[in-house]
């Protein structure tokens, strides 16, 4: 079984339950970006945060985009969309793009789409020669281990969704006058191109998860817990890795001032 097969829910959980843990996960989330940017505790700047999103078409990722940012002061975090790139763009390395939205130490970004395309739809499309998209993981890997050798925490997640609810949600977004936007003849176009697409999520997953960069394959088929797993995740990380770097992420020590050890 594949990392989609593998998809699964690990434990169902109620609608009310999930949007209770996600308010509290939330608050936990609010407290840590705070502590990153030196706003709270020692009042010294953390390492930079990056949280990759990937996935289907109506998989749930702006909403989950939606939950992360919610709490957080605009000010402190970025949400930085990609499409294809222009004609300028093209011009350059495919990853040159990339690096001016990329957070500093003591910020945060959240990128709707990524360097991913260049291994999914650049491949599945024909957009970049086989030499390029092949050469590309090689690429991608050591560009993440630069960026996760100076301090960066990079948090990775594929939104995955089964072929029936997509369909579904697709057929609501036709059907909705204030969601039609949402939904391009070129959707329509990538569910005929399924398989390939699978064939490639299945590739970039298993030869782009590192150590220190690890994809979460998130289940989308319910949107309360999808969006509740990716929170919980993102704080789940940021504290192990912050633990690892020897902060104390106690409340009594934030509260007083004292993130580091004595």
């Amino acid at each position: 079984m594949g990392h989609l097969g593998s998809a699964e829910p690990p434990v169902e959980i109620s609608k009310k339950k999930a949007v209770a843990r996600l308010a509290a996960a939330q608050q936990r989330l609010l407290r840590l970006r705070l502590l990153l940017g030196g706003q709270i505790g020692r009042k010294t700047i953390g390492p930079p945060l990056c949280v990759l999103f990937e996935g289907w078409d109506a998989s749930g990722k702006g909403g989950a985009i939606k939950r992360l940012t919610a709490p957080l002061d605009p000010r402190h975090v970025r949400v930085s969309q990609f499409a294809a790139p222009t004609y300028d763009e093209k011009r350059h390395h495919f990853l040159q793009r990339f690096w001016n939205v990329l957070p500093g130490r003591g910020g945060m970004t959240v990128l709707d789409r990524s360097w991913y395309g260049r291994v999914l739809v650049e491949r599945v499309e024909g957009f970049a020669t086989g030499e390029q998209w092949k050469r590309a993981y090689d690429e991608i890997v050591e560009f993440e281990r630069t960026l996760t050798a100076e301090g960066m925490i990079l948090i990775k997640f594929w939104m995955h969704v089964s072929d029936e609810e997509q369909l579904r949600r697709f057929r609501d977004r036709a059907g909705d006058p204030l969601r039609t936007w949402k939904l391009t003849d070129e959707d329509w176009r990538n569910r005929e191109k399924r398989a390939e697409y699978e064939k490639a999520i299945e590739e970039m997953l298993d030869r782009t998860d590192r150590p220190k960069a690890r994809w979460l394959v998130v289940p989308g088929d319910e949107k309360p817990y999808a969006r509740l797993a990716v929170v919980e995740h993102v704080c789940h990380t940021i504290e192990n890795k912050l633990a690892k770097r020897g902060y104390d992420l106690s409340e009594a020590a934030l509260d007083n001032g004292r993130v580091l050890p004595d």
